[in-house]
């Protein structure tokens, strides 16, 4: 960590954490109401969104310089959410297509290990809920910190991979067709 953040967060900081925290909540509300089974239909669009929106507020926080609390301990905000209830549902939302693979680490290597959309999605939860408890208690740094500490060591690369097998099956849903379904409509598009 380079460089401290003072209290209070400037307004940039405030930006960064209002941001987060509104994108934490809207992710949080996607991936309750996929893994209930509402609107099945949109499961994957509406993932889509809501990881690419969470990634998009999670690489400023990459991008902002090291926040670093005045206290250097971790308030503790009560007992972590049970989160097994949302991991079942995702699992039961994505069954038969929640494993992918995915590189370890493409920096050092071609290792490739086994993962699930449904353990990406609420192990990005459970970090960002995590910061967003911070939030709500009116511990700004505390809450950034967080979210840009475990957005550069997990959730970061988390939905990273999540999106990219989001966007990959919802591409194989749309474009894998049958040749004679593929002919038939290039032959109705090319007709005046």
């Amino acid at each position: 960590m380079s460089t401290s953040a003072v209290l209070p967060p400037d307004d940039d900081l405030r930006s960064i954490a209002e941001a987060m925290a509104t994108e934490s909540r809207s992710y949080l509300t996607t991936v309750t109401e996929v893994a209930a089974g509402a609107n099945p239909e949109a499961a994957l669009p509406l993932l889509l969104l809501a990881v690419s929106d969470l990634l998009a507020v999670g690489a400023r926080l990459g991008a902002t310089t090291d926040v670093v609390p005045v206290e250097r301990f971790e308030p503790d905000v009560g007992p972590d959410p049970d989160v097994e209830p949302l991991r079942a549902g995702l699992a039961n939302a994505f069954e038969g297509i929640d494993e992918y693979a995915e590189v370890v680490d493409p920096l050092l290597g071609a290792e490739v290990a086994a993962a699930t959309v449904s353990g990406d999605l609420v192990a990005i939860a459970g970090a960002v809920v995590q910061g967003l408890r911070h939030h709500e208690r009116g511990g700004v740094l505390e809450a950034l910190w967080w979210w840009q500490f475990s957005y550069l060591s997990d959730w970061g690369e988390r939905a990273s991979s999540t999106l990219r097998t989001l966007q990959v099956t919802l591409a194989h849903l749309r474009l894998d067709v049958d040749d004679d379904v593929a002919t038939e409509a290039e032959y109705d598009a090319l007709q005046p």
